[in-house]
């Protein structure tokens, strides 16, 4: 098993940065990659960005490319550099492993392992 937490969450203006953190406890040597998943009211969960760890190859949702970076250390963590934040940002994100390298890693059911998720809010 994997346990996940996440930390860095808040409300910060449009146009500001926030850094979200999430640690990972556990076998992490068995997970293959990390993500970032974020969930706004009444939306479905939906992908921001991905780090494979062997390769340390990273993807990300259109709507983050170039504003979001995502980072990490040894399966053991992984970060969230958010900037030029805007309010269509504002959501709970949650951090989560993935086992494999097979499936879809942009939907949510490809992912093993969740955080408890943090709350983003940016005001305009």
């Amino acid at each position: 098993q994997v346990q996940l937490v996440e930390s860095g969450g808040g409300l910060v203006q449009a146009g500001g940065s926030l850094r979200l953190s999430c640690a990972a406890s556990g076998r992490t040597g068995s997970t293959y990659a990390m993500a970032w998943f974020r969930q706004a009211p009444g939306k479905e969960r939906e992908f921001v960005a991905r780090i494979r760890w062997n390769t340390g190859t990273t993807t990300y949702a259109d709507s983050v490319k170039g504003r979001f970076t995502i980072s990490g250390v040894n399966a053991k963590s992984t970060f969230l550099q958010m900037n030029s934040l805007k309010p269509e940002d504002t959501a709970v994100y949650y951090c989560c492993a993935d086992r494999t390298a097979s499936g879809n890693f942009y939907s949510p059911r490809d992912y093993d392992y969740w955080g408890q998720g943090t709350q983003v809010t940016v005001s305009s």
